[in-house]
């Protein structure tokens, strides 16, 4: 478990295919891997991972199933692409984000950044089976990042930045982005149209499974 509280801005040092559905990536991240042994976890862009084998000049590996690359952003990645870091939450430790399993739902896409003085409006792309679980003032990670939701919509463009298809991601959020997250994160420099690694909030998810097998009970009933 995680809380979004970035630790490092890490770096990918390569991405190895390893069959036609999985790959190992190594990535560069001195201060996560300082006290890291083999069978911990890291989140890498909010993706939880496993590290496999010893650590070495601080650069660990993970091995990356085809389900994680089919969900995340992470297959995309190149030698030299910052990566957000995070290590699992130790029992001792303050919850200083919310509640976040590093289990990606799905890829969003920057839309738009508008600026202000100190601090930056971002809205990004949510694809339509994840939009019922994102709610104003609710939480959201966005690679990794935790971040307050301050708007939602769902009347995105059709067609987005540089020509991409949105069709299935017609619904945005937005959130505002302090300078400690602007300077310490990769979401400082994520242009319109990147893509970003979307998890929504766990709980809203289980209330949702709960009220579905209640109205079976009901149903069931009557």
């Amino acid at each position: 478990m995680f809380t979004g509280i970035v630790e490092e801005r890490g770096e990918v040092v390569a991405l190895e295919a390893r069959g036609d559905d999985d790959a190992r990536l190594h990535v560069r991240g001195p201060l996560v891997v300082s006290d890291a042994r083999e069978g911990d976890s890291i989140a890498v862009d909010g993706v939880c991972l496993t590290v496999t084998g010893r650590p070495v000049d601080g650069v660990f590996a993970v091995d990356v199933m085809g389900e994680t690359l089919r969900r995340s952003s992470l297959g995309a990645r190149s030698p030299g692409d910052p990566v957000n870091l995070e290590r699992a939450l130790r029992a001792d430790s303050r919850l200083g984000g919310h509640v976040v399993q590093g289990h990606v739902d799905g890829v969003g896409h920057v839309l738009a950044r508008t600026p202000s003085e100190r601090w930056e409006m971002v809205r990004f792309s949510v694809p339509s089976a994840l939009a019922r679980y994102v709610a104003e003032k609710g939480s959201i990670t966005v690679d990794g990042v935790s971040l307050t939701v301050t708007g939602v919509g769902d009347d995105g463009p059709e067609v987005g930045p540089g020509g991409l298809d949105l069709t299935g991601e017609r619904s945005w959020l937005e959130v505002g982005l302090i300078p400690t997250t602007l300077a310490a994160t990769t979401l400082g420099a994520r242009q319109p149209g990147d893509a970003v690694n979307l998890e929504v909030d766990v709980l809203a998810k289980h209330v949702e499974r709960l009220l579905q097998a209640r109205g079976g009970s009901a149903g069931d009933a009557r």
